[in-house]
């Protein structure tokens, strides 16, 4: 079937599928800039979704939007020493401001008196730019707390792109936050961690996920604790679904951000960020999508149901005039606090066949097929892109249908990935063990293990498997992860079982 349908089957390669499916799908393409994307229509209208359901919740928590500038002076990166290290190799540069028509008349080149006197760097983060704008807002512990979201691009030069996964530029949302104390930073990124990005992703996103620290080697450059949320790919890949950050007083003492306390002392703020990105669609389309192409969770689908009216001449337009009332009646339907999302495909030149594979590839939810025969006995047929069952249903029992399809194929796609992780997430004991599970070059799933807290340790074990620390997590599936036990690799003391995992 999926050649047929022009991708590359999951079970043959699982890269080529996922290549596959995002250009099938009309969800992205690649730019004539290396590293770059051009996100169509259907894959924005997804990323739209997204950042609704997300701008929605970081709103009910008291966070407002904000826009800081895209140049960075490459001075400010060199104020907190370890963002620069961990950022330095992925940064883009402005060093002119000007072009001038070529010497030779081909063309434009680069004016060599357009130097600039600092060069500019395009934001990696913005942590730099937007804590030297603070340190003019901060003055006193009223102006406390501050809570800042901006919805922006960023570039991080990117040498093996990926569509959504790894590119050159995507897009994101970062949060920057500061507060009075640590306790209150810690708040904030645990806040964000389970109040509103588990709860997107796992709700909206119907993606489950593990949730923790980092360990102090794959931390966030410039954090004092950096919590991250890791979703499992059909491939039994981890995938970094978001980061929350506690950045304590680094950035603050690196920008010189002040405030005066109630008893009138002069304090560094603490500080937060977190951030999720376009990566976020790829995290979708890897753990839900199959042969067929796209599947997308109903909350985050553009278009909920496509009605496929069937039929010529006269016939063809009594049913079409019947679906456009159906389709107007189903609009004014609600499920999950928004109006349900209708397209009539009343395509004349395509066959039905030909549109029922167009809109599975596309990962619309329900697919409504009438035709004159339906109409005279006043049904329709109802299919489901999860699972593919059709049922007949009665016209006027459309609607209620409609959203009790919904609500089942939300919770039946949360369920089949929670069944996926929970059945490839699993404790080893030993050193032999932990190889025998890292054999090949696939991916094996979570693998619960000891570890002795040692960055030595940690590189040891990523360079002879490929396999890093994912997760310390905060909610262990079994008490005894968290009990004391020997290393997998060095036999010393670990306080207690990690995550590790081959990554995206």
């Amino acid at each position: 079937m999926a050649k047929e349908l022009g991708i590359t089957a999951r079970a043959d390669n699982y890269a080529e599928w996922y290549n596959d499916l995002v250009k099938r799908a009309d969800l992205a393409d690649n730019s004539v800039v290396r590293g770059c994307m051009v996100i169509k229509p259907h894959g924005y209208a997804v990323w739209e979704r997204m950042q609704a359901a997300l701008d929605g919740l970081f709103k009910e928590h008291g966070h407002v939007n904000a826009y800081f500038p895209l140049l960075i002076p490459k001075s400010f990166l060199s104020k907190e020493a370890e963002h620069v290290e961990g950022f330095a190799k992925e940064c883009a540069v402005v060093t002119h401001h000007r072009l001038m028509n070529s010497p030779d008349g081909k063309g434009v080149v680069v004016d060599p008196e357009a130097k600039l006197e600092e060069e500019l760097i395009i934001r990696p983060t913005s942590e730099t730019i937007i804590w030297n704008a603070y340190k003019g807002w901060i003055q006193s512990y009223r102006d406390l707390p501050l809570l800042i979201n901006q919805w922006a691009n960023v570039m991080r030069w990117e040498l093996r792109p990926r569509l959504f996964l790894r590119t050159a530029e995507f897009l994101w949302q970062e949060g920057h936050t500061a507060h009075a104390t640590f306790d209150e930073a810690e708040a904030e990124a645990r806040l964000i961690l389970h109040k509103c990005y588990q709860k997107f992703i796992e709700e909206w996103m119907a993606v489950p996920v593990v949730v923790g620290p980092k360990s102090e080697g794959e931390k966030f450059p410039g954090a004092v604790t950096t919590y991250t949320l890791e979703a499992m790919t059909q491939d039994l890949r981890a995938i970094q679904a978001g980061t929350s950050h506690n950045l304590g007083q680094n950035f603050a003492k690196a920008f010189d951000v002040t405030f005066q306390s109630a008893e009138g002392k002069l304090e560094y703020v603490y500080a937060t960020s977190w951030g999720v990105s376009t990566r976020l669609v790829g995290t979708l389309l890897m753990v839900h999508s199959d042969d067929k192409g796209f599947v997308c969770p109903p909350r985050l689908a553009p278009i909920q149901v496509v009605f496929v009216p069937i039929g010529r001449g006269d016939e063809r337009q009594a049913v079409l005039d019947k679906v456009k009332e159906l389709a107007d009646a189903l609009k004014s339907s609600t499920w999950a606090g928004d109006r349900i999302r209708v397209h009539i495909d009343d395509r004349e030149k395509e066959t039905p066949g030909f549109k029922f594979n167009h809109w599975e590839m596309r990962g619309i939810c329900l697919r409504v097929e009438i035709g004159p025969r339906d109409l005279e006995a006043y049904q329709c047929v109802l299919a489901r892109r999860d699972d593919g069952k059709k049922e007949t249903v009665q016209l006027d029992q459309l609607a209620d249908k409609v959203v009790d399809a919904l609500g089942s194929m939300q919770m039946r796609l949360y369920a089949k990935a929670a069944e996926l992780m929970a059945a490839n997430t699993r404790r080893v004991d030993t050193w032999d063990e932990f190889l025998k599970a890292f054999e090949g070059e696939g991916g094996a799933g979570f693998i619960l293990a000891h570890w002795d807290g040692t960055q030595e340790t940690e590189d040891a074990i990523s360079a002879a498997t490929k396999a890093t620390i994912r997760c310390i997590p905060l909610e262990p599936h079994d008490p005894a992860d968290i009990e004391p036990g020997t290393c997998v690799y060095s036999g010393k003391p670990s306080a207690r079982r990690v995550v590790f995992a081959r990554a995206y």
